[in-house]
């Protein structure tokens, strides 16, 4: 790539901000890749742009014409997703953590195609129910319909899943007719900005349901107000400062939030050793401890234990780890990559350095890693950190969450001391149950479900076909309470209700009926 200023793409033009911009540095060599800026691009002309020209066509379009466009892009996408992948790669991917992100994310979109095409009427109005009779004679009735606000849905995504992020967000607030402005996280901005070159260069999308921004964006959120949408992916703190702005807390700005978490998986009492639920759990720990280098705001965090299991757990994971390759994505044996950059693992050093205060660490050295096919002095790299905390009672392995190859194990002496534990996290995204025993999981998920968004049980019996712990599925809710943010995205349809505006109908049947156009129940 050019070491030029990324563009952004605004108002049906590529545009380049000015200024020297902030470097984003490759990471596995340390070399520029490019620079990013938003100085001196018209937002407001960006949101003008979206709220006419995107807005109204995408209203020409009915539910299924919105969903066959939305395919198209999804399909181009995958045509050239091995520009995609030679992308990720600069930013710290193995090819199978840059599938999670570019497979997963036109895949996202082409699950919602389907459900737009079957789920969806072949209108541009949702009648939610059948109508309430409000009267004895019948003669008075109420009804639900969902349209399409006069608004602009706006992205705030995180680094690590550029791609994905983006379409998981993008793909239901095209089917519900609301146009689009992505405003990636600038280390990985030159991955999301070719993923809308791509699909900008198909023809797939209306022209204005799709802008990007590549840098800060000062002053945007002065522009919205309570017809629009915001979707935020990132760290807590980050959510909090947004949440309190103006254009939420006096316009009435729908905000949506997905934080980070310290998402949990349990091993039951039954998983001892030579058992396959135990080896289970010590593969999706290390799992997610390794992919995308334990960047995932749904990888564990917190692996709690049977207190007996303790060592044979700890043992088994350590030897897992000590056979992972950390290194340049596509160098021989390489099966763990880089983190996105060096002031991140610069930031996960000092998170295992609080963890490293409640418990001790029996794998891995936050200083030291052996690379395989690049420098590790250049790079961006860092080694799988696993610790050990006895002592459940320090506050840090719950507080504290270091957003790399990091995790820590913990014991528990039962179900209550179990659930306990869990709820300290304050509310996450994630968690797994990982045991045979019906009772125990059905005690254990019942008990966590409060603080999770999505609790996932692994057993030999779906072993085969799981997704795995930290994989958000198009199908369900991807989000959590709390510290998680309090929001959710994805869960089918119910990511497309949610850009929608529900509207209670009231008048005769007949006036039911001419408003609603006998459209279809979805």
């Amino acid at each position: 790539m050019s070491t030029d200023i990324l563009p952004s793409y605004l108002a049906g033009t590529w545009q380049t901000g000015t200024g020297e911009g902030r470097e984003v540095a490759d990471a596995v060599t340390g070399e520029t890749v490019t620079r990013v800026s938003s100085d001196g691009l018209d937002l407001g002309a960006a949101v003008d742009h979206a709220r006419t020209t995107g807005w109204n066509a995408l209203a020409e379009l009915t539910f299924p014409e919105r969903a066959g466009a939305l395919k198209a892009a999804a399909l181009a996408l995958q045509e050239r997703r091995q520009e995609l992948y030679d992308l990720s790669a600069r930013a710290g991917c193995t090819r199978a953590d840059a599938k999670v992100d570019v497979d997963g994310g036109f895949g996202t979109a082409l699950v919602y195609a389907s459900l737009g095409r079957k789920g969806l009427p072949d209108g541009t109005v949702v009648v939610e129910d059948d109508p309430v009779p409000l009267g004895k004679q019948g003669t008075f009735a109420g009804q639900h319909i969902l349209t399409t606000p006069r608004g602009i849905a706006v992205q705030v995504n995180a680094f690590n899943f550029p791609v994905w992020g983006m379409l998981e967000k993008l793909a239901p607030a095209l089917l519900a007719g609301v146009p689009t402005l992505v405003k990636p996280a600038t280390p990985t901005a030159y991955v999301a900005e070719h993923a809308v070159r791509i699909m900008v260069e198909s023809g797939a999308l209306p022209e204005g349901s799709l802008q990007l921004v590549c840098g800060g964006v000062d002053g945007l959120f002065d522009l919205l107000g309570g017809q629009d949408h915001v979707g935020f992916t990132g760290s807590a703190s980050t959510a909090a400062r947004l949440r309190s702005d103006p254009a939420v807390t006096e316009r009435s700005t729908h905000f949506n939030a997905e934080a980070d978490s310290l998402n949990f998986s349990a091993l039951g009492p039954d998983a001892t050793p030579g058992q396959p639920e135990f080896d289970l759990f010590v593969q999706a720990l290390v799992t997610e401890m390794s992919v995308k280098a334990g960047q995932k705001c749904t990888a564990i965090r917190r692996a709690f234990v049977p207190r007996g299991q303790l060592d044979a757990v700890t043992e088994a994971v350590e030897a897992a780890l000590d056979a992972l390759v950390v290194g340049a994505p596509g160098a021989e044996g390489v099966t763990m990559g880089a983190l996105v950059g060096r002031s991140q693992r610069d930031d996960v050093r000092t998170a295992a350095g609080r963890l490293g205060q409640a418990g001790r660490l029996v794998f891995g050295d936050p200083d030291t890693v052996a690379v395989t096919g690049a420098d590790a002095d250049r790079g961006a790299f860092l080694s799988p950190l696993l610790f050990r905390a006895d002592d459940t009672t320090r506050s840090e392995p719950h507080e504290v969450e270091a957003f790399g190859p990091v995790s820590t194990v913990m014991p528990y002496d039962d179900v209550p001391d179990l659930l306990s534990l869990v709820a300290r996290g304050r509310g996450s995204l994630a968690g797994s149950v990982v045991s045979h025993d019906g009772g125990f999981v059905r005690d254990v998920v019942l008990g966590a479900a409060a603080h999770h968004g999505r609790v996932l049980v692994l057993d030999r019996d779906a072993a085969a076909e799981s997704t795995g712990h930290g994989t958000p599925m198009p199908q369900l809710v991807h989000g959590g309470p709390g510290r998680a943010g309090g929001g959710q995205e994805e869960g089918g349809l119910r990511a497309v209700y949610a850009h929608l505006q529900r509207t209670a109908v009231q008048g005769s049947p007949a006036v039911l009926a001419a408003v609603t156009g006998g459209a279809p129940q979805p």
